[in-house]
């Protein structure tokens, strides 16, 4: 795995893994704005889709999905120098009251009309302000192990959390010295 800067200042990055061509980012804002992806994603997932969010119309679901990654591609990738992260990504787990090394990450579209948003971006917190992108999915379940591809998701953020862990990556100045190591 590699990992591809994303804003300037050095504060955004996203995961590249072995053998794909896009990073997680790049990869996550061309399906979310491919109808044809989605078609396919809301046919399988049409029973979710409905039950959780009471919505039955897969047209209207391709829509919101449209909308909400160009509302999230501004949000993530618009952000002045001076922005705050912060604001924008918040502890995976919604129980969690106290920061943590290498914490586990979400960001999503807030104050979205007639429902919430389902799209999720997942990302590693190096250290306030700083995060590794490592992935994301369309939610459309309460939790995430309970579909195999927000299941998945979760093993990608942990494997990246334990490449770091293992690469001695424990804060942003560590991260920029393994990088200018294997660079």
């Amino acid at each position: 795995m590699t990992f591809d800067k994303i804003l300037d200042n050095s504060t955004l990055w996203a995961v590249r893994y072995d053998g794909e061509e896009d990073n997680a980012l790049q990869r996550l804002f061309e399906q979310w704005s491919a109808p044809e992806w989605l078609v396919e994603f809301f046919l399988q997932n049409i029973s979710d889709l409905t039950s959780y969010f009471k919505i039955t119309d897969i047209n209207q679901a391709i829509y919101d999905t449209i909308d909400d990654n160009y509302r999230l591609q501004c949000l993530i990738l618009d952000i002045s120098p001076d922005a705050d992260l912060d604001k924008l990504f918040r502890p995976l787990e919604n129980s969690r009251t106290s920061e943590i090394l290498l914490s586990k990450e979400k960001a999503k579209v807030k104050d979205r009309k007639g429902h919430a948003s389902w799209l999720r971006i997942y990302a590693i917190k190096l250290e306030p302000g700083c995060y590794i992108i490592t992935g994301g999915a369309i939610k459309l379940t309460r939790t995430m192990q309970e579909r195999e591809h927000t299941l998945s998701e979760l093993h990608k953020i942990e494997k990246v959390r334990q490449y770091l862990i293992e690469s001695n990556v424990i804060d942003s100045d560590g991260f920029l010295d393994y990088l200018s190591e294997i660079g």
